[in-house]
């Protein structure tokens, strides 16, 4: 596999030179780690649909059909290396563990880290975090490897573009608890009913740009999160409880509004 790849590189270098426009062949080797063969299906990965363009055809063109096809095919390699990277361990520890590395939070952050959140194009209202553009732009771009160059290609992306830089598995499997669920499961161990407030935050008063969560037992704080989304918020705050609910902060606003009377 490694040899052809090496032969493919060195074919697509040499074509490389008779190609006029060969900065956007570079800047995709970059991100990429090996040369595009066909340009047109990265830029298309890039296009959001709030900047769609029309075909000769009068298709309308964006990047929604290959974030279709790179999310199965993300899906099915994740699932791959973990199967053998921990290979005794149960399917339902698969399953999370998976889950936690392709949420779209997790996606965003590694589209970011890629620096694909600065090539995306897209309308100003549609560039936000929260609507989860760059994860999508990210499995649009392994669509468009996978239609470019194969699984095999695909995987050489992930495993060394992504998870050697971004992503320790075995760290990660070891944290790979679900805060929440935990924090549930204790509160009706001790009879002690337990509820989130969840609330967007917004920037100049329209965009959103993350959640806040804070989970209460009866009026008292027992932890804060933020994120991207209403789980990730949710979690963080379920795993800050979990942190400090042997010393809970009290906010109870009756009792502050008395205090400061």
């Amino acid at each position: 596999m490694a040899r052809s790849f090496l032969i493919r590189d060195i074919l697509l270098r040499i074509r490389l030179l008779t190609v006029k426009q060969k900065e956007p062949y570079l800047l995709f080797h970059s991100i990429l780690g090996f040369y595009p063969r066909h340009i047109d299906l990265y830029e298309l990965a890039l296009r959001h649909k709030s900047t769609s363009i029309r075909s000769e055809d009068g298709i309308l063109l964006n990047n929604e059909r290959l974030e279709f096809l790179g999310d199965a095919v993300l899906s099915v390699l994740v699932s791959d290396i973990l199967f053998h990277h921990f290979e005794t361990k149960k399917e339902g520890f698969l399953t999370k563990t998976r889950a936690s590395i392709v949420q779209r939070e997790s996606l965003n952050k590694f589209a970011v880290a890629l620096g694909l959140d600065k090539l995306i194009i897209a309308t100003p209202t549609a560039n936000t975090p929260h609507l989860s553009i760059y994860g999508n732009a990210l499995e649009a771009l392994i669509g468009a490897i996978y239609t470019d160059q194969g699984f095999g290609r695909c995987r050489q992306f992930l495993e060394k573009q992504i998870i050697a830089r971004f992503i320790d598995l075995d760290g990660l499997a070891a944290t790979n608890v679900n805060y929440k669920s935990t924090l549930l499961e204790q509160s009706q161990r001790e009879k002690k009913p337990i509820r989130f407030e969840t609330k967007e935050e917004y920037l100049d008063g329209r965009k959103i740009i993350s959640f806040h969560a804070a989970v209460f037992q009866g009026n008292t704080l027992l932890g804060e999160g933020r994120g991207y989304s209403k789980k990730e918020a949710q979690q963080q705050a379920s795993k800050q409880a979990l942190e400090h609910k042997a010393t809970p902060h009290e906010a109870n606003m009756e009792e502050a509004t008395e205090e400061k009377a």
